[in-house]
């Protein structure tokens, strides 16, 4: 343990302060990450984590305070794990994600965007309409707690509200306390899932025992009470199934193009909507469809962006893992009056070759929204289509991504397939948290 000052240069991925400590001959030594501490800052710290070539550590005083700290909104920021930037005023969040991603890009896929595009912004707060709360009985406290977990901790974190979830859910985490400390079943509810919809909010109760007569009557009555849906879940997501009240169903609206995409509350969809309407928006002016387009939309899931697309584009083709969310891609279709114009298929896209490309087709655009781990496989199917049949290479491609080290990555190899990367920005999904959401739009060199 030790008990120094050091100057804070710069914000990690994860929204620590980077300082170093000092060599003997006043050379830089040892990079320290210590939590809560901004760039600019002069602190005292004291670690809590050692190894070779770096400490974590937790800030014990601050010396000198940087213009871009502010006063966190929620009173549980300092212990509970949701957040970690509410201590950083917010066009600095989104600033400090954009070094981020240009900092990937060049470090580790060698490429730097022609353009950096200004980032894209929706609300700070009661923005998160899909969570993820976690149960835990406590003995010691004789209390059950419902929240997210604590700062680098697997307990959960005591808190009564939060501020990020929308007003109507975080007044609900006390009620929620109470009623299942007071199930049969207190201490085999782990989890609950949270999901918002047009008018519908949906919890989905994650629990490991049947409910006996009397939590069923104390379950309906808070669900009548707080006008909310309970699902309930016995195994994995594919078990959720409604309970309580039947219907209406979960929904949310892409009004621009006309959507209205229905979704189950374990699905992935995007947790901010507003930032999810914007993004759609955007996604589609970048990658320029026009009318006699055949377009590709990989990592398709429900249809976020087929649909969108299906109203611009002669024809779509979207393509998932899941056979599953392939056919229910399709029964949105179908729901949106857009079947005519899309196709699913299912295909493992983590093992996706040029010669599947080749049997899908000639694609004038392309639009990739893989998950964290990116699109290596895909793209380096597109480095091998440039050498067997150049002609079917898409023209525009625009890439989604939740993970800047892996589009970095993907951006680098694209780049090998003939493709300048000619925009790349951040969107800002998750204020006050260090996850980086971007956007980026390649172009087939002439």
């Amino acid at each position: 343990m030790q008990d120094t000052i050091l100057e804070i240069k710069s914000l990690s991925m994860d929204a620590n302060g980077v300082g170093h400590l000092e060599n003997e001959d006043g050379s830089q030594g040892k990079v320290v990450f210590v939590e809560g501490a901004l760039p600019g800052e002069s602190v005292s710290f004291t670690t809590f984590k050692k190894k070779k070539n770096w400490e974590m550590a937790r800030m014990t005083t601050l010396h000198r305070e940087s213009s871009m700290r502010v006063q966190p909104k929620c009173p549980h920021f300092n212990m509970c794990g949701g957040c970690s930037m509410q201590h950083l005023e917010p066009t600095a969040q989104v600033a400090i994600k954009q070094r981020v991603l240009e900092d990937n890009l060049w470090h580790i896929g060698k490429v730097k965007p022609l353009t950096v595009m200004r980032p894209m912004y929706g609300p700070t707060w009661e923005y998160r309409y899909r969570a993820r709360l976690s149960v835990r009985h406590v003995v010691k406290k004789d209390t059950v707690l419902v929240g997210f977990h604590e700062k680098h901790s697997a307990f959960v974190a005591d808190i009564q509200s939060c501020e990020i979830l929308p007003r109507h859910v975080s007044d609900l985490l006390l009620p929620l306390r109470a009623l299942i400390g007071s199930l049969s079943l207190y201490n085999q509810i782990p989890q609950i899932e949270v999901a918002i919809g047009e008018g519908v909010t949906a919890l989905v109760l994650r629990i490991m025992a049947p409910l006996s007569a009397d939590d069923e009557v104390k379950v309906k009555a808070f669900a009548d009470q707080h006008g909310i849906q309970f699902w309930l879940q016995t195994k994995g997501p594919e078990t959720a199934a409604p309970y309580y009240p039947l219907g209406p169903d979960l929904h949310y609206l892409l009004p621009e193009f006309g959507i209205k995409m229905p979704f189950k509350p374990v699905d992935f969809t995007q947790v901010n909507h507003y930032i999810n309407r914007v993004l759609v928006a955007k996604a589609l002016r970048l990658l320029d469809v026009q009318p006699q387009d055949r377009v590709a939309d990989l990592f398709c899931g429900l249809g976020n962006f087929t649909l969108p697309l299906a109203t611009q584009a002669r024809e779509v083709v979207g393509i998932e893992g899941s056979t599953t969310l392939s056919e229910r891609a399709l029964d949105n279709a179908k729901a949106n009056g857009l079947s005519d114009k899309t196709t699913f298929y299912t295909r493992n896209l983590f093992l996706v070759t040029a010669e599947h490309l080749v049997e899908l087709g000639k694609f004038d655009r392309m639009l990739i929204d893989p998950p964290r781990d990116g699109a290596a496989a895909l793209c380096e199917a597109l480095v091998e289509l440039r050498q067997t049949r150049a002609d079917l290479l898409p023209r525009r491609l625009v890439y989604v991504s939740c993970s800047p080290s892996t589009l970095a990555r993907d951006a680098g190899i694209l780049v090998g397939a003939g493709y300048v990367l000619d925009k790349a920005g951040v969107v800002n999904m998750f204020p006050h948290t260090s996850h980086v959401e971007s956007m980026a739009v390649f172009n087939l060199a002439s």
